[in-house]
């Protein structure tokens, strides 16, 4: 039997921007996905902080050190710039390696810079 554990989390990002007209997703820079171990299209959940919203969608890679979390497509209706996200995924995991299972978690601080880290 296999069970659903975090894999990976960005507590405490800041949304840098928004596009509407984009056709959906979240751009994460790609230093802070390589850091969590998030692949670029893979699926996520974005809880906002600042009003509760919660919604699934994919990341893409931004650019790298930049920062970048930008709401795209639909989703930027559910937040704005200086909101404040947690950002989830998850993997399927068998029960023998959940035992010592250690999900990828980084904190963000100022300008989305990492200011801990967890299981990495």
């Amino acid at each position: 039997m296999e069970v659903f554990l975090l894999k990976s989390k960005i507590h405490r990002a800041t949304v840098t921007g928004g596009d509407v007209a984009y056709e959906g997703s979240l751009t994460i820079a790609s230093d802070l996905m390589d850091q969590c171990g998030l692949q670029e299209y893979e699926k996520i959940l974005c809880g906002n902080m600042a009003n509760g919203n919660r919604w699934e969608t994919y990341a893409i890679r931004g650019k790298k050190g930049s920062g970048q979390i930008i709401l795209n497509g639909a989703v930027a209706h559910l937040g704005k710039k200086g909101d404040v996200l947690t950002i989830m995924n998850f993997a399927s995991v068998s029960q023998k390696k959940a035992k010592k299972w250690q999900p990828r978690v980084i904190v963000l601080g100022k300008g989305n810079k990492i200011v801990s880290t967890r299981g990495i």
